[in-house]
């Protein structure tokens, strides 16, 4: 599970005393343990821990838009590491296709359609307006 790999990399980073994949991956479990507490479940499913994840991503992205640093760039590229490989321009553009022909007709039922999948939504977006 993803919960056990990021303990597991914690672990790791502690012991070979790299403090920004150390400081970052607590904050990440603290997160996790938090919603974990709040939802009274032992253990969230990886699928929870990915929303924690994308949603650290996007705060990160943003941090970097307005800060640009090294270490917000090392973090991102840890925290996306734990994530599924993003859906590329050309795959969200023939799956838009694939479901404006079978009768999608707007946004809302696009970005439905996108919600499991692994692709960025503000680029989903994007790109369906201007195929329009």
């Amino acid at each position: 599970m993803l919960k056990e790999k990021i303990n597991a990399d914690y672990m790791s980073a502690f012991k070979s005393k790299n403090v920004v994949a150390k400081n970052l991956l607590s904050v990440i479990k603290g997160e996790i343990q938090t919603l974990e507490k709040n939802t009274g479940v032992e253990t969230l499913s990886d699928e929870d821990v990915t929303k924690i994840l994308n949603k650290t991503v996007k705060s990160l992205k943003e941090t970097n838009a307005s800060f640009p640093s090294a270490q917000t760039a090392e973090e991102l590229f840890i925290v996306e590491s734990y994530l599924p490989k993003q859906m590329t321009e050309t795959e969200i553009i023939t799956k838009i296709q694939e479901l404006v022909e079978a009768g999608a007709s707007n946004l809302g039922e696009i970005m439905k359609a996108f919600a499991t999948l692994p692709a960025d939504r503000k680029l989903v977006s994007n790109l369906y307006s201007s195929l329009k």
